[in-house]
């Protein structure tokens, strides 16, 4: 009983100390998946995320955007105005990696998480394989 009530806090502080730095500069963070780093965009107000990565003929290498949400929900990204292919990784609020899907240039058909997720991470189509990122991963956000 109490090593669980020692996880589920260890998992609490885990979540606060990576959640707080995102919404201190949401201008831009370095996040760590296993060995790879990930410079991403913050997209955490209504017009940024509905602007999202649209209209952009590139993406460089190793840099995507994160969208915040206040709460885990249904997600679903479509790619409307979004010239690039690109890859996403959907995340729960324990920033855990809970499903990565491709998504195809100016495809209109709607790309949902199979669960509730508080994150959504784009990043340039196949970045996840090519750095051996799956679903369970955990992410980490740099200083």
């Amino acid at each position: 009983m109490t090593h669980k009530l020692i996880k589920k806090f260890s998992l609490f502080l885990l979540f606060v100390g990576l959640i707080s730095p995102v919404y201190a500069d949401p201008a831009q963070k370095t996040l760590i998946i296993n060995d790879s780093k990930l410079s991403v965009e913050i997209a955490d107000t209504p017009s940024s995320q509905q602007l999202g990565l649209m209209h952009r003929e590139t993406l460089d290498p190793n840099h995507g955007m994160l969208f915040v949400f206040e709460e885990p929900q249904k997600l679903c990204f479509w790619m409307k105005n979004t010239l690039i292919p690109l890859s996403i990784a959907y995340i729960d609020q324990n920033f855990k990696i809970i499903d990565i899907l491709d998504m195809q240039p100016l495809d209109e058909t709607p790309i949902c998480a199979k669960q509730d997720a508080q994150y959504a991470l784009e990043v340039n189509q196949g970045w996840f394989k090519l750095n051996n990122i799956k679903i369970g991963d955990l992410i980490g956000i740099s200083k």
